[in-house]
Formats: structure tokens, sequence, C-alpha cells
């Protein structure tokens, strides 16, 4: 009866996390929609990288991973959920693909940093959320320049320095609601109990 138990007990963590993913997916795709086009750059301001980071702020990292993953394969079977209402390969494949392959180490990173209860600060989480940034900003700014054919400067001007200040507050935002979502969970000892890490 123990081991039953116990494997129900694991049955339902599994399912709260498989839960938990799927939601912040969908919470991706919904920010992705919040997307305005620029005439200096093909990538847009969007934002979908707020719902990338809470989840890297919120969920443990194989949960965080796995609800980006989603969110990319969903993308490319062709569901509208990238920024813009597109979808399909050729977006993981386009000058932006970059910045949506980045997805996975940034959260993967941010969560890692993060589930260090120990030593957890609101420095050390904002530090999670620069990294994640970091991972977006470099992958994206490789896979820009390969394909736009654009010097490192180039990539600096068109696809990182004018998006900035907007996601260092969208970094700031993520750790604020990470920070009241994991009191007001803790108050209520709904944590665990929804499967938050």
């Amino acid at each position: 009866m123990a081991n039953l138990s116990k494997h129900q007990l694991h049955n339902r963590q599994l399912i709260q996390k498989l839960t938990l993913s799927a939601l912040f997916t969908a919470l991706i795709a919904i920010l992705a929609q919040i997307a305005v086009p620029v005439p200096f750059s093909p990538v847009p301001f969007t934002g979908q990288v707020a719902g990338v980071l809470l989840s890297g702020a919120l969920l443990d990292k194989r949960s965080a991973v796995l609800s980006v993953t989603a969110y990319l394969l969903l993308g490319a079977a062709g569901a509208p959920v990238f920024s813009l209402a597109r979808g399909g390969l050729y977006m993981l494949a386009g000058p932006t693909g970059g910045y949506l392959w980045g997805f996975i180490p940034a959260v993967f990173f941010a969560a890692l940093i993060i589930e260090d209860k120990v030593r957890y600060t609101i420095y050390r989480a904002f530090a999670a959320m620069l990294t994640a940034l970091t991972f977006i900003y470099l992958f994206g700014g490789i896979q820009l320049g390969l394909i736009m054919g654009y010097s490192p400067g180039q990539v600096l001007l068109v696809g990182v320095i004018p998006f900035l200040p907007l996601d260092l507050l969208k970094a700031a935002l993520a750790v604020f609601l990470a920070n009241q979502i994991q009191k007001s969970l803790q108050k209520n000892n709904l944590g665990h109990f929804l499967g938050f890490k």
C-alpha cells in the first residue's frame, strides 16, 4: 500500500508539472501576440520573452524546458503561436529563429540558478534573468547575422541594443511577479500542491 501511495504521489506530481508546463506554453504563445514590427530590423518587439523569463523563474528546469520546447514544436508544426500569429518551420530557420532557439538554454539556466533556495535572493533571481537574456541574444544574434549577412556591429544595432531596455524591464517584472506568486503560494501552502518549484 505504501508503494502504491508513492506511485500515486509520483503520478500526481507528474500531472501537476505537465499541467504547469502546458499553462506556461500557452502563456508564452499569448504574450507572443503582443508584437510590434519595427522598420529598422526583422526582429519585432514582442511580449513572449516575459513569458519565457517567468517560466524560468517559477518552474523547475525540466518543466521550464518542456514548456518552451512544446511552444517551439507547436510553432514548427504550423500553429500560429509565434509573434504576429505566425507559425511554421521557416520561423525557426529564418532571421529571428535564433531568438526562439535561445529560449531553451535561457529557461534551463534561469531555473537552474533560481532552484538553489538556500542562496536565493532577488539579486540572484535577476542575475538568472540576465543569464537567460544573454542566451536569447547570443543565439538570436548569431542566426540573425548569418542569415542577413550582418557584421557583429550591425547585429548589435538591429538585433540587441534597441530591445535591451524593454527586455531588462521584462526581466525585472518577471522577478517581481515570480516573487509575489511564490510568497502567495507559500502563505497559502499551495506551492508544493500545485507543483511549483
